[in-house]
């Protein structure tokens, strides 16, 4: 690892890169990172690079918790080791570089509370019994002018949705984009004006689990950098304003097994393929918990804006929580998948995954039988017919999300009980601040944080 570092570091500083990011995302989505200048890059592959070991325990207002008892004290280093092999300099910043960071406790020993890590259990696991997950992401963002605080006032494009005439005046952002994506290597599936105010989305192809999590915050680091050379800002929070269409960040997975797509099928899935989705859906209030924890997400998990308010899944459902997109005689099967659209920015992408693996395998061990799939909103029926076919809201408070999840012991063993805690602590720590505060206070302090 020191001579494949040396190496990358001796090429990219001749190509003028100083500085390398050590990035990862902590407990609420947020990117952090150190910078270390290149020629420092092969001692921190070596040796790491010191970092609090209270990041963990930042809510995301910064403000450190010590509700958790496993990092209820000041003192303690967590050593930041770069990921050599997805180093890669960055197109929109050509003097730094980036790399995404593994978490070791000091004496080089695994830390419980490293979210990458907690990752590569599941996907282990995983092949322990000849499965194999791949996914990709879904990125919706809002766009304002630069130093603009208020994107409903100052919105980046003015419309229509999905209209090529929406992205006119941002042409030279979205052109940037096209080519720092390539150039930072990272896959594009396709980019457009989405339906929420001054919304744009764009698509992650799909890929194993650690690499799409990476792929996600590279793909932040990148949309950031891209925007600001181009006069403009960009939220990803998950509501912008309290009555628009919010940010999902939608999570496409599918499961195979000796190169066999199990959600594939002309009758939708079978066996374990729906005994996968049937766990997703069985444990989808605790998921909600990781996948979309902050204050704002439960506000914008309602009916109506095709964010998921109930539980339930359905064929190409828009409203569905959990929509199963089939394979097509024009796709293939391999196309197959489940999207997963209660998610969003706030949600730490290695922690989403793991989540969701440890769900569906949780369904294949157990059997899950899958219910019918619904083709209607359940927002449209009665109290009574939702009643009648077992259809739930998902939890509409942090309390409701910590119940759900406190509930659901498949989904805590997988992030084990030290990662745990820290993030239930700085769920409570968010709760809290919000307290009282209105809505639009709460969306406010949350737009420029992911």
């Amino acid at each position: 690892m020191t001579k494949a570092a040396s190496a990358a570091a001796k090429d990219l500083a001749a190509a003028g890169v100083s500085g390398v990011h050590l990035a990862w995302a902590d407990n609420n989505g947020i990117p952090r990172s150190r910078i270390v200048p290149i020629g420092g890059l092969a001692d921190a592959a070596t040796r790491g690079v010191g970092a609090t070991t209270l990041f963990a325990v930042f809510d995301t207002h910064d403000r450190i918790t010590y509700g958790h008892h496993g990092l209820a004290t000041p003192s303690g280093d967590v050593r930041l080791f770069p990921v050599i092999e997805r180093l890669r300099r960055l197109a929109g910043q050509p003097a730094l570089a980036w790399a995404p960071a593994r978490q070791v406790a000091v004496d080089g020993a695994p830390w419980p509370y490293c979210q990458r890590a907690a990752l590569q259990r599941q996907v282990a696991e995983a092949g322990r019994r000849g499965l194999e997950l791949r996914a990709g992401f879904e990125l919706e963002f809002c766009v304002t002018p630069l130093g603009s605080d208020d994107i409903a006032a100052a919105p980046g494009h003015a419309g229509p949705a999905y209209s090529p005439h929406a992205l006119v005046p941002l042409d030279p952002f979205v052109t940037a984009l096209l080519h720092d994506f390539e150039a930072n290597g990272l896959r594009l599936g396709q980019l457009h004006a989405e339906y929420g105010l001054a919304q744009l989305e764009l698509s992650l192809p799909v890929t194993d689990p650690v690499s799409a999590a990476d792929d996600q915050l590279l793909a932040r680091q990148t949309i950031h950098a891209a925007a600001h050379a181009h006069g403009l800002r960009v939220s990803f929070a998950p509501l912008v304003a309290p009555a628009a269409a919010g940010n999902g960040w939608h999570l496409h997975t599918s499961l195979w097994r000796k190169g066999r797509n199990l959600l594939a099928g002309p009758d939708g899935p079978q066996g374990e393929g729906a005994a996968y989705l049937a766990g997703l859906l069985r444990d989808l209030g605790a998921l909600t918990a990781i996948t979309a924890p902050s204050v704002p997400s439960t506000a914008r998990l309602r009916p109506g804006y095709f964010a998921s308010a109930y539980a339930f899944w359905g064929v190409e459902n828009r409203e569905a929580p959990l929509r199963y997109v089939p394979g097509s005689p024009l796709l293939g099967d391999d196309h197959a998948n489940v999207e997963l659209k209660p998610c969003d920015a706030s949600a730490n992408p290695y922690l989403a995954l793991a989540a969701v693996l440890a769900a569906g395998l949780a369904g294949i061990d157990d059997e899950v039988p899958l219910p019918r799939p619904i083709e209607e909103d359940p927002g449209s029926w009665s109290e009574h017919e939702r009643q009648t076919l077992g259809v739930g809201r998902l939890p509409e408070s942090p309390s409701a999300q910590a119940a759900a999840l406190a509930a659901t012991p498949r989904i805590g063993a997988a992030l084990g009980q030290e990662l745990l805690g820290a993030f239930t602590a700085v769920r409570a720590s968010d709760a809290e601040w919000a307290g009282e505060r209105p809505l639009h206070e709460i969306v406010r302090a949350h737009l420029w944080r992911y």
